[in-house]
């Protein structure tokens, strides 16, 4: 099926753990995207996504410019490297109900593969597959 660097999103848009949610909340609608990467330096140290913003700030009525990023990102994140099977990677998801994975090489981020990415990839997969297959049955 291949590996996680086929189908990896190379392009991770990241955010400083030193920034506000308001800082984080504005990059996520600028980009139109649904999580950051929270980094230290060039390593990453967490995941902020739409969700903590709502489970973690909203709901305790919180001012997002006066939170940093730190207190509401979610400090566990799982990932894999480049060379992971995809088979892997979506075990690694649906084991850890997660939508996300960091693709790490050496301890960089190189990447992140998402549910979106999977279900891309396998879309892609079966229309070739139902080519081949129609192609196969005309000879």
């Amino acid at each position: 099926m291949g590996q996680v660097r086929d189908i990896m999103n190379k392009h991770v848009i990241t955010i400083s753990k030193e920034k506000t949610c308001l800082d984080a909340a504005t990059l996520l609608q600028e980009k139109d995207i649904s999580f950051l990467v929270v980094t230290e330096g060039q390593n990453p140290v967490g995941i902020i996504s739409e969700a903590d913003f709502v489970r973690k700030l909203v709901v305790k009525n919180m001012v997002a410019s006066e939170v940093p990023i730190s207190d509401i990102m979610s400090h566990k994140f799982r990932w894999v490297e480049p060379t992971t099977l995809i088979e892997d990677a979506v075990q690694k998801m649906l084991n850890n109900n997660i939508r996300r994975l960091l693709v790490l090489e050496n301890e960089k981020l190189v990447g992140v593969i998402t549910q979106t990415d999977l279900a891309s990839h396998l879309r892609s997969k079966l229309l070739i597959d139902g080519t081949i297959k129609s192609i196969e049955k005309d000879d």
